[in-house]
C-alpha cells in the first residue's frame, strides 16, 4: 500500500513529505479495512510532519504518516466487528495517527466504531474534511453545554472547524456570534451567523460592544487564548482546541478539546452525516491534490486562508 510521510532523519516543512511502499494490512478482530479514496490535510497533521508529535512515535517504525481523516470504501471486514455496514459500502472514519498509521494512506485499517456511512449525495472527497473537524466542533459544545437559547462566540468562524461550530451551534439553539474578515463576512453569515464581528486580537471588545454582559463560552478556533476570556461573562466557558496556556480569570471554565475522546463516538458521527444529508451541515472543499503533491497542499495550508478543507485523492475513479 502506498503512504504519505516523514522518516525522523526528515522532519521539517512541506518539502518532509514523500511516498512510501508499505505491506498491505488486513482487518482484524473489532476492526474494517477502507480503500481510502480521500484524506483531508488538517493543521494538526503538521505535528507529525515536522517532528513535534515525536514523543508519541515510541515503539513505532517509521515511516510516521499524518492524517486524521479519511473517505473511501470498505473492502474488508474483520472477525467480530459490530457493524452493519458491509464491503463496497462508502464510509468516512476518523484517525488516531501513530507510526505508519495515518489518514495519508491508501488503504487502513480502523475500529469499526471509528467508521460511518458517508452523507447520501456527497463525494468522497467533501466527505473526508467532516469527521474529525466536525467531532471537534461537536466536542466542544458538548463541553461548553450551553443550553438553548444561550450565547455563543466562535473565533476562525470562516474556517473549516469555526464553520462547523457555528452551524452545529445554530441547530443547538444558541445565538452565535462571530468574527470575519471584510472578506468572509457574507460567508459566516451564509452558516448562520447571528451577529457577525471584525476579526482580530481585539475581538473580545468587539464582542462586548455587542453583548457588554459578555457572552456564555467561546469557542477559539483561532488560536487566540487568553485574549478570547475577555468575551466571556463571569463564570462562562471556553472551548480551546490547542493547549490553553496560562491561568483563567473571573471563574471562566477552560476546556480543553481532545478529539480522540470522541474517536469512537460512531452515534456522533452519524449523527453528522445526517446533518449533512438535512443541509444544516456543509462540507468545503478548498483544493484536491495527488498523494505525490502532499508537500504542496502543505505548504498552501501554511500560508492561510483556505476557506475549506484540501484534500488529498488516492484513487481518482468516482465511486
Amino acid at each position: 500500500m502506498r503512504v504519505v510521510g516523514v522518516t525522523p532523519d526528515a522532519y521539517g516543512g512541506p518539502e518532509a513529505l514523500r511516498l512510501f511502499e508499505l505491506p498491505d494490512r488486513h482487518a482484524g478482530p473489532g476492526k474494517v479495512r477502507i480503500a481510502v479514496h480521500a484524506a483531508a490535510v488538517n493543521p494538526t497533521d503538521s505535528v507529525v510532519r515536522s517532528g513535534l508529535g515525536h514523543d508519541r512515535q515510541r515503539g513505532t517504525e517509521p515511516p510516521f504518516v499524518p492524517g486524521m481523516d479519511v473517505a473511501g470504501v470498505i473492502d474488508e471486514i474483520g472477525p467480530d466487528a459490530t457493524t452493519d455496514l458491509a464491503v463496497g459500502d462508502r464510509v468516512m472514519a476518523i484517525v488516531m495517527p501513530r507510526g505508519s498509521h495515518g489518514g495519508y494512506s491508501d488503504s487502513i485499517v480502523l475500529p469499526d466504531s471509528s467508521v460511518v456511512r458517508v452523507p447520501a449525495g456527497v463525494s468522497l472527497v467533501e466527505a473526508a474534511t467532516l469527521p474529525m473537524n466536525g467531532l471537534t466542533a461537536r466536542l466542544a459544545l458538548d463541553l461548553l453545554a450551553v443550553p438553548p437559547g444561550g450565547t455563543l462566540a466562535v473565533t476562525g468562524a470562516a474556517g473549516t472547524l469555526g464553520g462547523y461550530v457555528v452551524q452545529l451551534a445554530g441547530q443547538d439553539g444558541l445565538s452565535v456570534l462571530a468574527d470575519a474578515s471584510k472578506e468572509d463576512e457574507e460567508l459566516v453569515r451564509s452558516l448562520g451567523a447571528d451577529v457577525v464581528v471584525r476579526r482580530g486580537d481585539d475581538v473580545a471588545a468587539r464582542i462586548r460592544a455587542v453583548l457588554p454582559g459578555g457572552v456564555d463560552a467561546v469557542v477559539d478556533t483561532a488560536l487566540l487564548g487568553r485574549l478570547a476570556l475577555a468575551a466571556v461573562r463571569d463564570g462562562g466557558g471556553l472551548a480551546a482546541v490547542r493547549p490553553f496556556s496560562g491561568d483563567s480569570e473571573r471563574g471562566i471554565t477552560v476546556h480543553q478539546v481532545w478529539v480522540r475522546e470522541y474517536r469512537h463516538e460512531r452515534q456522533k458521527l452519524d449523527r453528522l452525516r445526517r446533518q449533512v444529508e438535512s443541509g444544516t451541515l456543509t462540507p468545503r472543499v478548498a483544493g484536491v491534490y495527488p498523494p505525490e503533491q502532499a508537500n504542496v497542499a502543505h505548504a498552501r495550508l501554511e500560508k492561510g486562508g483556505t476557506r475549506g478543507r484540501l484534500v488529498l485523492r488516492f484513487r481518482n475513479q468516482p465511486v
